[in-house]
């Protein structure tokens, strides 16, 4: 059991981070968690910390912003400090999934309601400017080394559109090139970077996208099995990926969808087989 590899997840309150989260503590990772909740759902933090615990692993949380440059500081100082009493510890894997951006049209009447710089720009920098600063950080100051994983979340939609996505539509195709960027220049540290491309899934940033039933209801009937994804599923490909023969997987897109993203629901007629 890996007693001195730790896993910082961004985003770790809920949705893919929460089941990975869990995942990871099952085998023995330590987690490191960031996260951005308000009073109302700090309870069900609370129980994640508590159940992350029961697995006999070391668990902190930071209920920060993790595009602030003041919160990143602050987790990583907090882990040199943790590592100074544990000389073989090490980040193992950084997951990126942070899911907060602006779900405005680009264009709209009346103009008030369109996206502006100031949200476009934010949006931007949260869901893919800030992967790259984590990353420079941890590899930097000698926090992740060799057999280090850098894995981030995205979607079909880094190269499909739906209205009031273009932002976050952007920062995915942003977060794909950024990790295309890192699995070159990570290669002599040897750390890989590699994306997830899950499925539709049933998460709180799902539910905050506008016509998200449609999404759903196309998803069901797309995917070959006929059901959405679950963080589950993509917790249990994240726990493949840690693994030291995942080393010659690097600047992947890796689907994690059972298939959802290549059939084309304009003639895709579900059949049954008979056992």
């Amino acid at each position: 059991m890996p007693h001195q590899l730790y896993a910082l997840i961004l985003g770790a309150s809920s949705g893919f981070g929460r089941a990975t989260a869990l995942a990871l503590a099952r085998a023995g990772y330590h987690i490191v968690g960031v996260h951005l909740d308000r009073a109302a759902t700090l309870p069900k933090v609370e129980e994640l910390k508590e159940e992350l615990r029961s697995y006999g692993v070391r668990v902190l949380f930071f209920n920060q912003n993790a595009a602030d440059p003041e919160c990143r500081r602050r987790v990583i100082e907090a882990l040199k400090q943790e590592f100074a009493e544990r000389p073989e510890a090490t980040v193992r894997v950084l997951l990126h999934s942070l899911a907060f951006g602006t779900l405005l049209p680009f264009i709209a009447e009346p103009p008030q309601e369109i996206v502006t710089q100031k949200r476009l720009e934010m949006t931007l920098d949260v869901m893919a400017n800030s992967l790259v600063y984590w990353t420079q950080d941890l590899v930097l100051e000698r926090l992740m080394g060799r057999g280090g994983r850098i894995l981030a979340m995205t979607s079909a939609g880094s190269e499909r559109v739906i209205p009031m996505y273009g932002a976050v539509s952007a920062a995915k195709a942003a977060l794909e090139s950024y990790i295309r960027q890192l699995a070159l220049e990570l290669a002599p540290y040897g750390i890989t970077a590699n994306a997830i491309r899950a499925g539709v899934t049933d998460t709180p940033a799902l539910r905050r996208i506008p016509g998200n039933d449609i999404l759903i209801e196309n998803a069901i009937a797309r995917n070959p099995y006929h059901r959405l994804t679950t963080p589950e599923d993509v917790a249990r490909i994240v726990t493949l990926l840690v693994r030291p023969e995942a080393d010659w997987i690097n600047g992947a897109i890796i689907a994690a969808d059972g298939g959802e993203n290549i059939v084309d629901i304009t003639w895709w007629k579900p059949s049954t087989v008979e056992s």
